[in-house]
């Protein structure tokens, strides 16, 4: 990969919403051994000079901030939340989770115009957008909701 942003422990994931401005902030929850994240990992790794000037792009081990991967419920890797100037930003994939985009991106294209739409939204002062990927390209997932 081209791009050397990995997240190695509670604090570093603190510091990255805090400190990460006017750009969007992508946090990828996985394993880097899991070929699902080799898969996104590789996209993420070919997009990030492009989104630049848009995004921050941080690797995240589900194994070394177990606070964060349950805060988010990360049930299944990869999954990848957005911030903007420290806010979570949420986005309408036309499924029930709006807090975090489950699996991998099937082209690099729908990364870039997922960025583009979450940084544009965000600059509007919006807190969720509509996903602009092709819902073909959505990966569906049985999402359970463990009550009390």
């Amino acid at each position: 990969m081209t791009f050397a942003n990995f997240i190695t422990g509670y604090s570093d994931v603190d510091q990255a919403i805090k400190s990460v401005a006017e750009k969007v902030l992508v946090l990828r929850f996985g394993r880097d051994e899991d070929s699902v994240c080799m898969q996104i990992d590789e996209i993420l790794s070919k997009t990030s000079h492009d989104l630049s000037n848009m995004a921050t792009i941080y690797l995240v081990d589900v194994d070394k901030v177990p606070i964060y991967t349950r805060y988010f419920d990360i049930s299944f890797i990869p999954s990848t939340v957005f911030f903007f100037n420290g806010q979570h930003m949420k986005v309408d994939y036309g499924s029930p989770d709006h807090t975090k985009f489950v699996g991998s991106f099937k082209t690099k294209q729908d990364f870039m115009d997922l960025i583009e739409v979450i940084y544009r939204g965000a600059m509007r002062g919006k807190l969720i957008v509509q996903s602009p990927i092709d819902p073909r390209n959505i990966p569906k997932y049985d999402l359970l909701y463990h009550g009390i």
